[in-house]
Formats: structure tokens, sequence, C-alpha cells
């Protein structure tokens, strides 16, 4: 399996039970999918620009919701 390389478009916010994830937007380079955009979800430090390597880019992610009571 290979890595297709993505960039980071926008950080879009926080995700997860402690906030540990961020939720981003991610632009293919590469690949059959090259040129779309696609929401992920990373774990680690990161900034607008930073340059991904993903194993698999045809799985887009669902939008932050909250479930507030």
């Amino acid at each position: 399996m290979t890595a297709t390389p993505v960039e980071i478009v926008k950080v879009l916010g926080k995700t997860g039970v402690y906030g540990e994830a961020n939720m981003v937007l991610v632009k293919v380079l590469d690949g059959k999918d090259k040129g779309q955009v696609r929401k992920r979800v990373v774990k680690g430090p990161l900034k607008k620009g930073d340059v991904l390597m993903l194993l698999e880019t045809e799985r887009d992610h669902k939008g932050i919701s909250s479930k507030r009571r």
C-alpha cells in the first residue's frame, strides 16, 4: 500500500473526547483523487500548509457534531 501526499487547507476544530484530534480539510496532491478536498481527523501538532502522507484518501469524514445535553 502506498501513501498519498495531502496538504492541509484549513483546520476546522478540535474533536475527540478530550480534544486530542483535529478536524482538517486536506487537498489531495497526487493519485487518482488529485485536486479533491476532503475532511479528515488528524492527531498531533499541525498547521495550515503542512503536508501529510495518507494511506487512504477515498473516505471522507463526517462533520463535527455537538451533542451537549
